[in-house]
């Protein structure tokens, strides 16, 4: 999320300013006299007042802050790759080095810079998804290899044949365990489909970049690649993205809910409790 931009405080800590109040004060000091402090405060005060407020200025502050946030995702997203495993390491790099490619051929071939084209910015943004849908596709996965489904399944098929001759108060229960037990397998399948989502969105990213690098060796002339339809890929990395969230909730509750867990001795399996 975007924070909230202070233009006063911004202009608090601009060099000139914080230099200019220096040398009000080293005047005051030097001249043994008040008035270039009270020089300052006003130039001070007429600053506060002006400057925060002038578009201008607001504009330098918001692209200033823009920059500011891309390097830090960008930082982010770097260290995201290095927790990758070796073989996601790859697949990451290797669509990296295809999309300096694509600008490559597209420079020699064009003689134009790829900045010069926005569907190249879409590229890269296209490129940024890959890395962030794979770090939720490899989460997502590791959770599902750490859940046994057809044991869940057979706890709920032993419960549902018990339920019937235990007792009022048991049977409240086991009526519980019951709920809880189908909302797992719930909550599996439903991971498991979003799973299957990014696999396929990841696969589409790949085959795209290798559609992009085809279309520019391949181009008579930049207008080539008006063909390739890049707000078809963004709309649909959206869409999975949406169906990520949907999601995300769940895993977070359970992430909670494990680590809570830890503090405490595991119980034994069912099977071994009968």
């Amino acid at each position: 999320m975007r924070r909230k931009v202070n233009y006063i405080r911004e202009a608090l800590t601009e060099p000139i300013n914080i230099w200019s109040m220096v040398l009000f004060a080293s005047s005051a000091a030097y001249m043994q006299s008040w008035i270039p402090l009270a020089a300052g405060a006003a130039t001070e005060a007429l600053y506060l007042v002006t400057v925060p407020a002038h578009s201008a200025y607001r504009r330098l502050v918001d692209r200033r802050e823009r920059q500011k946030q891309l390097k830090a995702t960008g930082e982010l997203r770097e260290q995201i790759i290095k927790s990758f495993d070796p073989r996601e390491r790859e697949a990451v790099e290797y669509l990296r080095w295809m999309k300096q490619q694509i600008y490559s051929d597209y420079r020699k071939f064009s003689g134009m810079d790829a900045h010069s084209n926005p569907n190249f910015m879409k590229l890269e943004s296209a490129w940024e998804s890959f890395v962030d849908l794979l770090d939720m596709y490899r989460r997502r996965k590791n959770h599902l290899r750490s859940i046994n489904r057809q044991a869940i399944q057979n706890q709920l098929q032993q419960v549902e044949r018990q339920i019937g001759n235990a007792d009022e108060y048991t049977r409240g229960v086991m009526e519980k365990n019951q709920n809880i037990l189908g909302l797992r397998l719930r909550t599996y399948d439903d991971i498991e489909r979003s799973v299957r989502r990014v696999e396929a969105e990841l696969q589409s990213i790949e085959n795209f970049f290798g559609l992009v690098r085809d279309q520019v060796v391949t181009m008579t002339s930049p207008e080539g690649l008006a063909s390739i339809d890049f707000e078809s890929l963004l709309s649909s990395i959206e869409i999975t993205r949406q169906v990520l969230e949907e999601t995300a909730p769940v895993l977070s509750a359970i992430d909670n809910f494990q680590r809570d867990s830890n503090t405490y001795a595991a119980p034994p399996p069912v099977a071994q409790r009968q």
